[in-house]
């Protein structure tokens, strides 16, 4: 009951169906236009992720790197590290919820800066998660949609990485090396087997997600397993973010049945260049996995969009849910003042927009 409760809440879901009631009217969707494909490997990514979750392995992680920061800058060169590498393999969303908090409690405890450090925990989830083709759900999708090759996708995905990491580290010296006393490390550990068993399922996710065995393998596996450690995973699973994609597609299919609609998009992304901008554009408003579902059937301009779409998550509130998290965290366990962290939070990433924007311009045109 709670688990229905959650998803009929869901903002994201409840506009969605709106939409997709709405589009209804200008056609029928087609069911060739839903890409099982992707939902099998979302619903087993998440599951996955919520396992981790259970097993507390990125509280152990953080617990142990932060437990020896000399100062505010070491600490938040700490978190960012963790940032970036849980964005790559737990997404952006759960390396927010998990590390933003566990930062703030620290932060108060020591009177340490709190709105830098928490923005670019922010921006490095976001930026990680696009280093690899399950941090993000639209990445996911996109090398399915594309069938792009593992080698293919990481040839595009680590000079941005690179590039990313290089900026971060800019930014992160900005933040004031304040000494703060040792951390004490929490008592959380890890059950070793069922993380190695996890680790096995990763394996066939990653697997799945490029085709190289069928998706729903991975995904079989994960909710055994997820059943086997603890049946209580699964109602946590967010089973609202799979009924969304269902229903993106569902509003895709019907757009782009409509000739003017279509033509239209068509005509839009005839370039990477205009692809790129766009997903950088309508990432903004509508945020990045919907502004991906959107374009991906009106270009065949694969890298384009995967780069339009990652570093779109950078910008406005809304142009990643992990964004809107970070916020919502601040606001919840933040001791300042919250539309001073809002104007903070939004400088830094519209700075952030602008540079990786420029600098994914310039790989694009390199590399395309």
């Amino acid at each position: 009951m709670a688990v229905l409760k959650r998803i009929a809440s869901d903002r994201v879901l409840q506009i969605t169906t709106v939409i997709a009631c709405l589009s209804l009217f200008l056609a029928r969707p087609r069911l060739a236009d839903i890409h099982f494909a992707t939902l099998w490997s979302v619903l087993g990514m998440l599951t996955l992720i919520q396992i981790f979750e259970y097993l507390h392995v990125l509280d152990v992680a953080a617990y142990h790197l932060t437990s020896h920061a000399p100062n505010a800058r070491w600490l938040t060169w700490q978190f960012m590290l963790l940032a970036f590498g849980s964005g790559m393999f737990l997404t952006n969303d759960i390396t927010v919820l998990t590390l933003v908090p566990l930062y703030l409690r620290i932060a108060r405890k020591h009177a340490l800066p709190q709105i830098l450090p928490v923005t670019l925990i922010g921006m490095t989830a976001n930026l990680g998660s696009a280093a690899t083709p399950f941090g993000n759900p639209h990445n996911i999708f996109l090398v399915s949609h594309f069938v792009v090759s593992p080698a293919t996708f990481f040839s595009w995905s680590l000079p941005l990485a690179v590039c990313s990491v290089l900026f971060l580290f800019a930014l992160s010296f900005f933040v004031k090396p304040r000494p703060i006393p040792p951390i004490s490390i929490a008592n959380v550990q890890i059950a070793p087997r069922p993380f190695l068993v996890a680790l096995g399922v990763a394996a066939l996710i990653f697997l799945g997600v490029f085709k190289l065995i069928p998706p729903w393998v991975g995904t079989i596996a994960a909710i055994v397993v997820a059943l086997g450690v603890a049946p209580r995973i699964m109602g946590n699973v967010d089973y609202a973010l799979v009924l969304t994609f269902v229903l993106f597609f569902v509003v895709v299919s019907d757009i782009s049945q409509v000739g003017a609609i279509s033509h239209t998009l068509s005509a839009l992304e005839g370039d990477h260049l205009s692809v790129y901008l766009s997903a950088l554009g309508i990432s903004q408003f509508i945020s990045n996995v919907p502004a991906t579902i959107l374009l991906a059937p009106f270009t065949g301009h694969a890298q384009a969009l995967i780069y339009g779409a990652n570093l779109g998550g950078l910008g406005s509130l809304v142009a990643s849910m992990a964004n809107l998290l970070t916020f919502k965290q601040y606001c919840a366990e933040g001791s300042g003042n919250t539309r001073t962290f809002f104007a903070g939070f939004a400088a830094l990433n519209g700075l952030g927009l602008v540079v990786m924007g420029a600098i994914g311009w310039v790989l694009l045109s390199i590399m395309a």
